[in-house]
């Protein structure tokens, strides 16, 4: 930990001490994080839960939340009166006590997104194309965080803790199946845009997969209930996917594990095929173009895709078909909880996805196996995005839900 850091003195001081008890990397002491993992779990906790909660002594607990008070990463609630003795005062997390940045870089779109520290959105853009381009997509990300840190008093400008970029891996494999030119495509294989933007940025820069990344979206700002153990599938362009295992995001040692959409499901002709490959929105696409309908409006109006009629239909039975059969796959491997279905359509659309995934895996031989519940995924269409922000979050402030690409 750092020490000699002033524990007075004049506001700028004490903005300054936002990164006050962290190490090297940027993380805050291990019990600093699990105090306020605990109060951004309940909302708000008095010092006493805390103790009982983490079996800290009372005069540890005080002098933690003394501590993330100064620093003002806690606020104080209305006393709680009633009880003999002293009111109880409960602490809950300062909205303006940090802010992330999280970009999306997606096969047809590129997203930019603020939050607070309570995870609200406070600034969101969005850049629509064909296809990524290394040089257009950094000109998006530079413009983009000065428009947002604009928009910012130079305090809370002063918050933001980080950056996370949420990206498809070797995004140069994909030419063929995004429609890309290939030569664009492959100056995606030598560049480094985690470094790129860490140039322009005095706060760490941290990078994971796209589909990862939602999953630790659904992880911390969604409504998991009480799973621990889930299996999450993203429909983007491409499919993809991640794991929680335990409660904590699982991307193995090489960040690869939960690439779901490589998992191998029966094609439309019964043979294998990947899962890409049937349940990705780029499939849906496909369809309509060979019937003459231009299917931009899939990436530039998530909300509302409109009457789309038999496409979607067909578009659907064979995506929750081939879901079906992954998750059941993915059970017989580990026992999940629950299998959790979002992605970049209409609430409507997803809905009816994972009615139809239900029905689909009834019909499937399980026996031997315990299957998970499916359920729909509770962040939307910005999940990719906020798991980017969510990166910086975890790393630096909670008990370790994400597993970074590094910073």
């Amino acid at each position: 930990m750092e020490t000699g850091i002033a524990r007075h003195g004049s506001p700028e001081v004490l903005e300054s001490r936002l990164h006050r008890g962290t190490n090297q990397s940027g993380m805050r002491d291990h019990n600093e994080r699990l105090v306020l993992s605990l109060v951004r779990q309940h909302g708000s906790l008095a010092k006493s839960d805390i103790a009982r909660m983490t079996g800290l002594s009372a005069q540890t607990v005080s002098v933690i939340m003394r501590e993330l008070e100064e620093d003002k990463l806690l606020v104080r609630q209305a006393p709680l009166r009633g009880k003999i003795g002293q009111p109880s005062i409960p602490m809950a997390l300062n909205p303006d006590g940090a802010f992330f940045i999280g970009l999306k870089i997606g096969r047809r779109s590129a997203e930019l997104v603020l939050i607070d520290f309570l995870g609200n959105v406070r600034a969101m853009l969005q850049h629509s194309y064909r296809y990524p381009a290394p040089r257009e997509t950094v000109e998006f990300v530079t413009q983009g965080i000065k428009t947002m840190r604009g928009e910012l008093t130079p305090a809370q400008d002063k918050r933001i803790a980080g950056l996370g970029v949420a990206m498809p891996f070797e995004l140069w494999n994909w030419a063929d199946t995004a429609g890309a030119p290939r030569d664009v495509m492959e100056e995606w294989r030598p560049r480094d845009i985690r470094a790129d933007i860490q140039a322009q940025c005095e706060f760490p820069v941290y990078l994971q997969n796209d589909a990862t990344s939602a999953c630790g979206a659904e992880l911390v700002f969604g409504q998991a209930g009480a799973a621990r153990d889930f299996v999450y599938f993203y429909i983007g362009a491409f499919a993809g996917g991640g794991i929680v295992l335990n409660g904590r995001l699982y991307s193995g040692p090489k960040g690869n594990a939960g690439a779901l959409g490589s998992m191998p499901v029966p094609g439309p002709d019964g043979k294998p095929t990947q899962l890409i490959d049937v349940a990705s929105i780029a499939m849906l696409e496909k369809a309509l173009s060979a019937k003459g309908i231009d299917g931009s409006y899939l990436w530039t109006s998530p909300q509302e895709w409109g009457d789309i009629g038999a496409e979607l239909d067909e578009w659907i039975a064979s995506a929750s078909r081939a879901l079906a059969y992954a998750i059941v796959a993915a059970s017989s491997v580990i026992d999940f909880e629950a299998a959790v279905i979002d992605g970049w359509m209409p609430l409507e659309v997803r809905r009816r996805l994972v009615e139809a995934i239900r029905q689909a895996i009834s019909g499937i031989d399980a026996e031997g196996l315990k299957l998970p519940f499916v359920r729909e995924g509770t962040v939307g269409i910005h999940a990719r995005a906020l798991g980017g922000a969510s990166l910086p979050l975890s790393e630096r402030f909670l008990i370790g839900p994400n597993a970074t690409g590094g910073a």
